[in-house]
Order: C-alpha cells, then structure tokens, then sequence
C-alpha cells in the first residue's frame, strides 16, 4: 500500500482509480465492507483501490478538545489499512485552507484533474466543502458531468444495530467491550510508545508500562483486563488503568499504565499494542497509597480470572 501525506505528494493519476472517502475512525467493520466493495468494483475496471482521509478529523480542527474522541490514531489506521485491499491511501491535511475549499473545487481538482477518479463510493449522508455544501447528490450530478459513477455505501449491521464510529464509541465509554468487538471485528486496542513515567508503581510493588495517549478525550476510562503485544511476538496479559491517576498526581494528562503479570523487563522504547479484554472498574480516588495498592491486589485476581490464568 502506498501512502501519500499531502496534496503536494499527490501525482495525477493517469489511468483513474476507484475511489471512496472518509474519516474511518476505529476502520470498523462497516469501513472494512466499504473497502471489499470498492475492491471488487477495482478489480473488475482494472483500477487501483483509493482510500482519502482527513488528518486530524475535521471535527478535530473544528471543536479541538470538544471534539468526540477517537477510536484510533493516524498511524493505528494506516495499520489497519495495510491488512486490507487498498492500493493507495491518501492523507490530506485538514486545516483552514481545507475548511474553505468549495465543494466544486474538491470535486473538479482533487477527484477529477488530480484522482482522476472513475467510480465513487460513499455514505449518501456525506458532507464536505465549505460550509459542508457539497452532498451525495452533487456528486452524483457531477459524475454525470465528469464522467464518473457514484454509489451509496450500505449500512452494515450486527445484531441489529448500525455499526458506526460513534456507537463503537458509546460502547467503550460504558464499558461494553464485547460490542464494541463485534463492531470493530476485534478487541479494540491503543497503540503506542513505551515512555518513561515517575516509577510510582514501582514503590508499591506493581510497575507499569506507560503509553501517553496525546489526548484528554480518550473512548474508554477505568481499569481492565488486558493482553499486550509488541515485545518479542508473545501476547503478554497484565491489567490496565487508563486515565489521569487521581491517587497519585490527579493530573489533566490522560495515561495508559499496565502492569503485565510475571514480567521484569526493561521496554522502555517498545512499540507495543494493548488489548482491552473486559472493564473491571471506574478509575477513583484513594485515600492513601496503600488502600490503591489493596485495590490493585483486588483488581489483578479478577484480571487474572477474566484472563483464565
């Protein structure tokens, strides 16, 4: 899969593409049956497969903060992009220029004179261009004129429910991590960098892997049952908090800490992926050290029952 970060990186493609467009947050199953659909359409024009988005996520540029968190981030997409049957993913900026670009223009400079595109593929309640003007049937009406064909993503279900984003969201945020599986196709997981932290678990006897998520607005909160991969090709199970400590520093910064079971491994600067299996609790303020140390003690014999060990 080729990755193209920009408009500027963008060469007009030459021989057209099959095309569709969006923020795929969480690339859930719904987003994963748009990419099926769109590969057979390739396949039978002899087209490459083109995915755009839009980084950050448009709500992102708009609210900041306020905006609804993500499910994944840029580089967990491209991840999961990579598993799928994309030729080409395309990544533009979103930023003010982009907010002010008419729809006309996106349409006639970035799908026609740059995409080249042939056949479209999108949600028939999509909105872009400035002051979202542009619709399913404009482009529809501008196929006609352009010469390219649009069709309208089904919506996909699992047990009666529309996968979307935004309930994969509603999901986490109360704790039901089995739904949120079943949307996603997989347990969902954060990505990230093991960083150095204050080493405060150490003092009480449970040292932790800490991934900072870059964000106060996360999905999920609390303390889970968790496997981690990323050290050596094992899947290593441990427990997790995910939040901003309240007991030890109470701080605005949101951070993922997992302790792994019987591991005493240096792994600071590991690239590792965290799988969240079950929520065990709300994150709570304690009023001591060692009533938090008790609490873990607790939460790690429901961690490892969860877990099966």
């Amino acid at each position: 899969m080729q990755i193209i970060r920009g408009l500027s990186h963008l060469k007009p493609l030459q021989n057209g593409c099959v095309l569709t467009v969006g923020n795929f947050d969480g690339v859930h199953t719904g987003h994963k049956k748009v990419i099926d659909k769109l590969a057979a359409k390739g396949k039978s024009m002899g087209l490459p497969v083109v995915v755009m988005m839009f980084e950050p996520q448009p709500l992102e540029f708009f609210l900041g903060e306020n905006a609804p968190s993500r499910l994944t981030r840029l580089r967990d997409k491209i991840i999961q992009f990579k598993s799928l049957a994309v030729d080409k993913l395309v990544i533009i900026k979103f930023n003010q220029n982009t907010a002010n670009y008419k729809a006309e223009d996106f349409i006639a400079d970035l799908l026609v004179n740059k995409l080249n595109v042939k056949h479209l593929v999108i949600g028939d309640d999509f909105h872009f261009g400035k002051a979202r003007l542009g619709n399913f049937s404009m482009l529809h009406e501008k196929g006609l004129e352009f010469g390219f064909s649009v069709e309208s993503t089904d919506s996909f279900f699992v047990n009666q429910h529309r996968v979307s984003s935004t309930l994969i969201r509603d999901a986490l945020g109360l704790g039901d991590l089995s739904k949120a599986k079943q949307m996603l196709g997989r347990d969902y997981s954060v990505c990230g960098r093991v960083a150095h932290g204050n080493k405060r678990g150490r003092t009480i006897g449970f040292p932790t892997a800490n991934i900072r998520m870059f964000r106060r607005n996360t999905p999920i909160t609390g303390v889970y049952a968790v496997t981690m991969t990323g050290i050596a090709n094992r899947k290593i199970q441990g427990i997790a908090n995910v939040g901003t400590r309240p007991t030890v520093d109470g701080g605005k910064r949101v951070i993922l800490e997992t302790h792994l079971f019987d591991f005493n491994e240096e792994i600071y600067g590991h690239y590792v992926e965290v799988f969240f299996k079950k929520k065990i609790r709300d994150e709570i303020r304690f009023q001591s050290l060692d009533e938090l140390k008790g609490q873990i003690e607790k939460d790690i014999v429901i961690a490892k029952q969860i877990l099966m060990l």
